[in-house]
């Protein structure tokens, strides 16, 4: 994979969303890059992997919508970049 410049910024603020009882304290910050596939089925391991992943998937644009994807309005802005529109970098919470 080739990551190329950064798309968006994302923050989430656990006490602001519907699981604030669970993650009340939580606050992370997510950082969406363009990539490329540069050869298919290399994988390599993360060096700090998340315990509650249980995967990695490559999705082909087109199927982008039938797919979940969180914040569910992040699909909206994948596509306008594609398409070649603006959008913010900076997504808020």
């Amino acid at each position: 994979m080739e990551v190329r410049e950064l798309l968006h910024i994302r923050e989430y603020i656990g006490k602001n969303h519907e699981h604030s009882s669970f993650d009340f304290n939580v606050h992370q910050v997510e950082y969406y890059f363009v990539c490329d596939l540069v050869k298919e089925k290399i994988y390599k391991s993360p060096t700090n992997p998340d315990s509650h992943q249980v995967g990695v998937e490559w999705i082909h644009i087109n199927d982008l919508l039938q797919n979940r994807i969180y914040p569910k309005e992040l699909r909206k802005y994948i596509i306008q970049h594609v398409n070649n529109q603006k959008s913010p970098v900076y997504l808020g919470d």
